[in-house]
This record gives C-alpha cells, structure tokens and sequence, in this order.
C-alpha cells in the first residue's frame, strides 16, 4: 500500500494534483486507512501512472472521465477506447511535426547568426529599418 505521498514520488506528481485527480474521481476504488487518508494499492498506482501519461497526452480532465468511465465498462468498450487513443495519437504526431518546424527554425537562425559573427554574410534584420 502506499500514501499520497508515495504515490506522488512514484509519479512525479504535486499532491495537489494528486487529491484533485482522485476528488475528480479518476482514481476510483481507493481505499482509506483507519484515519481515513487515502491509500493506493499496485493497480491504483499503475491507473495513476496513466493518467499522468494521458495528461502528457493532451487528454483534458473530462476526456479522461470519458476514458475512465469506458474502461470501467470493461471490454465492450474497447473499440471506443481505441478510436480516443488513436485521435490522441494523430493530435500528438501533428504537434510532433510542427515541433520539428520549430527545431528547424532555430537550427537555420543558428546558422544564420553564426555566419554574420564569422563575418560570412551581412546581418539583415525585418525589424529594424535599412539605412540609407
């Protein structure tokens, strides 16, 4: 069993988080010690584990509920489960590409000022007005 506490450690997460997500009920089936604080078994925290993963994913709060409620379901669902994955998948390969047009932005803008300090080419700025 392990506390909040542990669990935040376990999952790089803050244990306002932590309390947010289980008082959201998106960690269902917790358990609650003799002082009534939570206590999380292996499987809360694996399910805690992906929602961390989901976030990372882009899932919103209510997307994940969504999600929750279809696994809950059980196998039935996985059709559905699959179609919200695979949506996620092509938002995250869409941010992917447009991440790699930001890399290769600054990886030209890199090159372009390393070649004016190395006296290569002359520095010619949008922003500032040309002298006459």
């Amino acid at each position: 069993m392990y506390t909040m506490m542990q669990v935040c450690k376990e999952t790089d997460m803050t244990y306002q988080a932590l309390k947010f997500y289980c008082n959201e009920g998106l960690v269902p089936n917790v358990k609650r010690d003799k002082n009534n604080r939570r206590v999380f078994d292996d499987k809360n925290l694996k399910w805690i584990k992906d929602l961390v993963c989901l976030k990372k994913c882009g899932m919103s709060i209510q997307e994940m509920k969504e999600y929750l409620e279809l696994c809950l379901q059980g196998v039935s669902t996985i059709p559905q489960r699959q179609e919200m994955l695979a949506r996620k998948r092509e938002a995250l390969l869409a941010s992917i590409e447009e991440l790699k047009g930001c890399v290769d932005y600054i990886d030209w803008k890199q090159e372009f000022y390393g070649e004016v300090l190395a006296g290569k080419r002359p520095y010619v700025s949008n922003l500032i007005p040309a002298e006459k």
